[in-house]
């Protein structure tokens, strides 16, 4: 895998490793942290390793969403990153954090960071952001980070917002 790194003044952002196993598996078994996300949680360890080491995005679309680590003691955050759909042609930010986490301004760093190496590096033209509507954090973090309300719509059978944000 090859080595890459997005540092902001407090994160670590790089690419799933093995060792992100137990960091991720306690995070995607919080009943709160999935609420509003449509997932399941892992079945187990092995099941979040194995979706950790098998993850495609950064082979086919030389892109994908990234652990999230403090940058000083490099403990487990979460992840955030951008993930390309082949369908809708979109690239969308998606973020996620432990919950002890929340309520710090790491989402709000990571997707800014995230945004910027999108369009600065990789120039990608649009990025959108995708919530329930329930999900007032989450909307508050796109909202932050310069996106702009475009539409509802169904997510996951509960109702949803999108927002976008383009290049200057």
């Amino acid at each position: 895998m090859s080595e890459f790194k997005i540092t902001t003044d407090r994160l670590l952002l790089r690419k799933f490793q093995k060792e992100d196993a137990l960091g991720f598996f306690r995070m995607n078994n919080d009943p709160l942290v999935l609420q509003y996300t449509g997932d399941v949680p892992f079945t187990d360890m092995a099941a979040a390793e194995a979706f950790l080491t098998s993850y495609q995005h950064y082979q086919k679309c030389g892109y994908g969403r990234w652990t999230v680590l403090d940058r000083t003691t490099e403990e487990y955050l979460g992840f955030c990153g951008l993930k390309y759909h082949p369908k809708s042609g979109d690239v969308d930010l998606g973020f996620r954090f432990h919950r002890k986490f929340w309520g710090r301004g790491y989402a709000t760093e990571a997707a800014t960071a995230c945004l910027q190496y999108g369009f600065t590096t990789l120039n990608i033209p649009c990025v959108i952001g995708r919530a329930q509507t329930e999900n007032v954090a989450s909307i508050r973090v796109l909202e932050k980070i310069g996106m702009q309300f475009v539409e509802t719509f169904d997510f996951e059978g509960k109702p949803g917002v999108l927002y976008k944000t383009c290049r200057d």
